[in-house]
């Protein structure tokens, strides 16, 4: 008896012992399933966060500030009572420079000078209302109007003032968003701007004394003004960029042509060309009235503006650009340098051949001219026959 409950005790553990096994493994498929059903629910959750009335949240990467995108997230994410949506920022360049002075009477009525650029505090197409920053350096600022608005505005107002120099043969544009909450300080973050508590200017001249109606507050005006100074820097840097690397594109031929024929390939008048393109890029980056690595002076007396400035400029990397514009610049003008030594060899071998094939025609026309004379004053006269008959005949 003793061995047979010996038996059935150890039979019941291995049965016991069996059926813990079992019931460990249901709990681990159960929570294995339920963490699966969580993946996915968040996955699904993850996909779609991103659409908000099939609107993305942020907009589309196309500047250096779309690395610090994630930054603007927690602001995009949990929207306040005090908060507005979120509204475009679009930047337009279309020509090198603006004329502001030949502007300032084609536009609308309530626009005004603060300090580099023309405000327009209202303008707007199809009941949709914004306001524009229009600097001298051929870009436009648009606050609360999108693409299209900005378009029209290029082609209903700037086009037909007839404003633009040397317009662009294609558009540069720059995109950013911003919000109002007046329970928030001014500052970018990411790249969303916030438009909230800004202090007032330091000097009183900085605002303008009786402000028109505008689209948006009044207090943040000067702080939608160096964010806009900043962006149309950018996009006017963006214009440089592309027509340098059209440039380079141009000339990426002439190493191989060389190295191949050991000629530049282009005549000298197109040499010329390049050189003088060279020469009004660099003017452009360095020697305009604004150039694109000093801070305007505005901003020696507003700190606060100067730090809005700042914070927009560095995210845009604008010094790092500028840097390596210059760098390309130098390395096309190494090359130039190189092309002018060889249009100055090519010309100094071309004059000495002109100079020896011009003295070798002199030879021939002294040989010609004064070739008798010359033999008679070598060799002494030369008589003919008939001197010689005449004598004969003489002495007989």
């Amino acid at each position: 008896m003793s061995a047979l409950n010996i038996f059935r005790n150890g039979l019941r553990s291995k049965v016991s012992s069996q059926s813990f096994t079992n019931t460990r493994l249901n709990a681990f498929i159960t929570t294995s399933k339920c963490r699966a059903s969580f993946s996915r629910g968040f996955a699904q959750v993850a996909q779609k966060a991103p659409s908000d009335g099939d609107k993305p949240p942020k907009p589309k990467a196309s500047t250096p500030l779309r690395r610090a995108a994630a930054a603007s997230l927690p602001i995009r994410a949990n929207p306040t009572p005090t908060r507005s949506v979120i509204q475009p920022v679009f930047t337009l360049a279309t020509a090198e420079r603006y004329l502001l002075t030949r502007l300032h009477k084609q536009l609308p009525s309530g626009s005004l000078h603060l300090h580099d650029s023309l405000w327009v505090p209202k303008w707007g197409v199809d009941g949709k209302e914004g306001e524009i920053f229009v600097f001298a350096n051929g870009s436009f600022v648009c606050w609360g109007l999108g693409e299209e608005e900005a378009t029209k505005f290029a082609t209903q107002v700037l086009s037909r003032a007839g404003v633009e120099v040397s317009p662009l043969k294609e558009p540069e544009t720059e995109d950013l968003e911003f919000v109002t909450d007046p329970n928030e300080k001014t500052r970018l973050q990411g790249d969303l701007i916030i438009l909230g508590e800004t202090p007032p200017p330091d000097s009183d001249d900085a605002m303008p004394s009786s402000l028109p109606l505008s689209v948006l507050p009044k207090e943040t005006l000067l702080a939608r003004y160096a964010y806009s100074q900043a962006l149309a820097r950018s996009t006017a840097l963006s214009t440089l960029e592309v027509s340098l690397e059209d440039y380079l594109s141009s000339m990426a031929q002439l190493p191989d042509s060389l190295a191949r024929t050991g000629k530049p390939g282009l005549p000298r008048v197109a040499l010329v060309k390049k050189l003088g393109e060279l020469l009004k890029f660099r003017q452009g980056l360095n020697l305009n009235r604004e150039n694109f690595s000093d801070t305007p002076d505005f901003y020696w007396a507003e700190p606060v503006l100067e730090g809005y400035f700042n914070s927009l400029s560095n995210a845009l990397e604008m010094r790092a650009r500028t840097r390596s514009i210059n760098d390309k610049i130098t390395y096309a003008a190494e090359m130039q340098s190189v092309l002018r030594q060889l249009l100055t060899e090519t010309s100094a071998h071309s004059m000495e051949l002109i100079i020896i094939l011009l003295i070798a025609v002199e030879v021939v026309i002294c040989l010609i001219r004064d070739g008798p004379e010359l033999w008679e004053m070598a060799f002494g006269p030369k008589h003919s026959s008939k001197d010689e008959s005449d004598k004969a005949s003489t002495s007989t």
